[in-house]
């Protein structure tokens, strides 16, 4: 027999939703963390500082899992609480119809206060004891974040150290830390459909780009506050799956990866010449493999007085927040629009295409498209076509298979768009495929790690093979290896690098078996 899926109310007022207004609760133990595996420990471990982490982020990752263990948060307490709280909100906004979002939460924070005093003497009056300081901090941060942020999601997204959250249900959660562990972690709802309904309520809240989540838009994909991608789905799958990326590495360069050793200084100085040469460049690989990572890396390199325009479906480059190093960034966002009209489009929508399309009259000196998965890469060979040196990332099991994956996007976006031309406009534009890879490997004690390394780095160009196309591998990783070297055949045209900073000698030595 097959289980019917939840229903789902469309709310536009949180205090409608379950996963707040459920009655106090007694005091629960804490869920704690566990790491995955048959040496795995029941207590929660905070992440490891890693060579490359800041050492500041890793003792606030680990004071935060200290205080996690200390301060068990009741979350039915939290959202009686917090049902409370919206109630005086709502009676207090009554007078004042235009509150700013932040004199709201100022006045939610003492809101939040005055209840939780109340709470306290009644609680000390039936003798359950007082709230002690940390208990008490640990319920105004909740029932806060349950009022105007993310709710019981919002523990996990603030951590430093967590790089990643992925759920599989309310209560099958997983955090990656930022050093690769793979950690069990809390439950975020007490239900499926109460994590469904909160969902469906954090799609539609947002005053500037609010997103559809209903039985019949399965699926969502959401920049949340603080730059975090949120990509979610329901009713199409058996549980609702969610994946939270935190962008740690926002000012990433290519000297914090040759550090990390994800490639070696001959590469990054290849690279970073490219980069300031106008060479378009695509960085590939699986999901998870550090794309993005890559992308900002070779964003730094270009001149900080140089305007730049950047064309996503969600934010994840933000390289519009990053004034110290590029202040001139114009940020066009994609919006997916709502009805179907006539005319084939959405009401309201705005495409990457349109976004590029205006773009043409912001006198621009680099047009970047961030992630390609289907249509986007018209928009990316457009941008490339210009000559200004774009940069884009998509995914692909190696930097050959990269062409075939932007062949088939291209060819997605309608039958005018032959396979050969396709093959035509991407071996003319594209100049340099970067290929990041990552393998989650088991260690002795039983736990996972995940390992990302540059496997490889190829220059493109036209052919008059059947393929259409000619790719030369200038570094690769050799087999069974994560060191990323050179293997020599560098092309004429490429040897001018080294008048923008490329180590041509270093690369002919490594590639003979020399030291860099």
């Amino acid at each position: 027999m097959t289980k019917e899926p939840p229903q789902v109310r469309v709310v536009t007022d949180p205090s409608q939703l379950p996963l707040f207004t459920r009655p106090a609760a007694t005091w629960s133990q804490p869920t704690t963390p566990v790491l995955y595996g048959p040496l795995a420990s029941s207590q929660p471990t905070p992440p490891q500082r890693a060579d490359w982490a800041d050492e500041a982020v890793a003792r606030a990752a680990t004071t935060n899992a200290h205080r996690a263990a200390q301060s068990p948060v009741d979350w039915g307490l939290v959202a009686a609480l917090r049902s409370a709280a919206s109630e005086r909100l709502m009676r207090a906004m009554e007078f004042n119809q235009h509150m700013e979002s932040a004199e709201q939460q100022t006045l939610g924070r003492r809101i939040i206060a005055e209840l939780l005093d109340e709470e306290a003497k009644q609680s000390a009056s039936a003798g359950r004891g007082a709230f002690d300081r940390h208990h008490q901090s640990a319920l105004a941060q909740a029932v806060f974040d349950a009022l105007f942020r993310l709710g019981r999601l919002q523990p996990l997204v603030d951590d430093p150290g967590v790089e990643n959250v992925t759920i599989l249900g309310h209560d099958d959660v997983w955090l990656e830390y930022s050093d690769g562990r793979l950690v069990r972690g809390p439950a975020v709802a007490d239900s499926d459909g109460e994590l469904i309904d909160f969902l469906v309520f954090l799609a539609s809240r947002s005053e500037v780009n609010a997103r559809q989540f209903s039985e019949a838009e399965p699926r969502l994909h959401l920049r949340l506050d603080g730059g975090a991608r949120l990509a979610a789905t329901a009713w199409v799958t058996p549980r609702p799956s969610v994946v939270i990326r935190r962008h740690r590495m926002r000012q990433a360069t290519l000297a914090q990866l040759v550090r990390r050793e994800s490639l070696g200084p001959v590469a990054a100085s290849f690279l970073a010449a490219a980069v300031r040469a106008r060479k378009s460049i695509v960085v590939a690989g699986p999901q998870g493999a550090g794309k993005t990572t890559m992308l900002r890396a070779l964003c730094a390199e270009i001149g900080p007085m140089e305007a730049i325009g950047t064309f996503e479906t969600e934010y994840e480059l933000h390289l519009h927040e990053l004034k110290d190093r590029h202040p001139i960034v114009h940020a066009w966002e994609a919006r997916p629009g709502g009805e179907m009209q006539p005319n084939g489009r959405r009401a309201g929508e705005f495409t990457v295409d349109d976004a590029l399309y205006d773009s043409f009259r912001f006198n621009l000196s680099r047009q970047i498209v961030g992630e390609v998965r289907g249509r986007e890469v018209l928009a990316m060979l457009e941008a490339m076509q210009t000559g200004t040196g774009s940069l884009s990332t998509t995914h692909a099991e190696s930097a050959e298979s990269a062409v075939s994956r932007l062949v088939t996007c291209a060819m997605k976006a309608g039958a005018h768009v032959t396979h050969d031309y396709a093959v035509r406009a991407i071996s003319s534009a594209l100049n340099i495929i970067v290929h990041v890879d990552v393998r989650t490997e088991l260690q002795p004690d039983g736990t996972f790690l995940k390992r990302r390394w540059t496997s490889e780095i190829a220059v493109l160009s036209p052919g008059e093979r059947e393929r259409g196309y000619a790719m030369s591998s200038l570094f690769r990783c050799p087999p069974g290896s994560t060191r990323l070297t050179a293997v020599g055949g560098l092309p004429d045209e490429y040897r001018e690098l080294s008048r923008w900073g490329f180590d041509l000698a270093g690369y002919v030595r490594e590639s003979q078996g020399g030291a860099a």
